[in-house]
């Protein structure tokens, strides 16, 4: 195999998103070109000068690489039985529905999603319930649930997706940082898989994203829909 097969693998296994803050400076080669003719700098451009080397330097990208293995395979199923799917996420806000649009004809099954971030709009964009929200917080395995329920409805899609949860660093409403819920729902199964991961901020939410494709992943493979328990959001 040559270097550029095997690079051309190691692509499709994973998408990378990356985001460049607004008002770095550029990364390419500085411009060249004739001095500047213009009067002198000023004493109060100086002075703006200083304030400006003074201030601290910011992260100039955030680069997350999700694995994208699994979903693949779902998109392969998903292809196959001619369905769709779609996401409603909170925590990893749209790092999901980018790693989903960097596959190349996607847009055959992935309808889109719900960027639920804060409480409210989980209710009034994804259909949550209110009082399941009152009583156990938005981190909890049943508003995923319903936040899988709610994508697959309002998005009209056969399968949805859900994640909640803590990305840290600090904790939300007690709950520990790297708690995270996801849950998928289809036309005849549901599945919600809770877990505690290691990290900082930016890998929870890479690791809450490859969660939740797998566990479609698994959900689509599944031959018997479990049996529901009580309270269970896809009864």
């Amino acid at each position: 195999m040559t270097s550029a097969e095997s690079s051309a693998r190691a692509s499709a296994r994973s998408a990378s998103v990356r985001v460049v803050r607004a008002g770095t400076a550029p990364t390419g080669p500085p411009e060249t070109g004739p001095p500047e003719t213009g009067p002198p700098e000023t004493e109060s451009s100086e002075t703006e000068s200083r304030k400006i080397g003074d201030r601290p330097a910011e992260p100039a990208v955030f680069e997350a690489v999700v694995r994208t293995d699994a979903l693949l395979r779902c998109v392969a199923m998903l292809r196959d039985r001619g369905q769709t799917f779609a996401v409603a996420e909170s925590l990893t806000g749209g790092l999901v529905g980018a790693a989903v649009t960097a596959i190349d004809g996607v847009s055959e099954v992935f309808r889109g999603g719900l960027v639920v971030y804060a409480t409210d709009l989980k209710s009034e964009l994804a259909a949550v319930d209110p009082a399941l929200l009152a009583e156990h917080g938005a981190v909890h395995p049943d508003v995923a649930g319903q936040l899988a329920d709610g994508a697959r409805r309002r998005c009209r899609a056969d399968w949805g997706m859900g994640l909640t949860g803590v990305a840290g660093p600090s904790a939300q409403d007690g709950v520990t940082p790297g708690t995270v819920h996801v849950a998928v729902c289809g036309p005849t199964r549901g599945l919600v898989r809770s877990a505690r991961l290691d990290g900082d901020r930016a890998r929870v939410r890479i690791g809450a994203a490859e969660l939740a494709f797998g566990l479609l992943a698994e959900a689509m493979t599944a031959d018997v829909r479990r049996p529901p328990a009580a309270g269970d959001p896809f009864a």
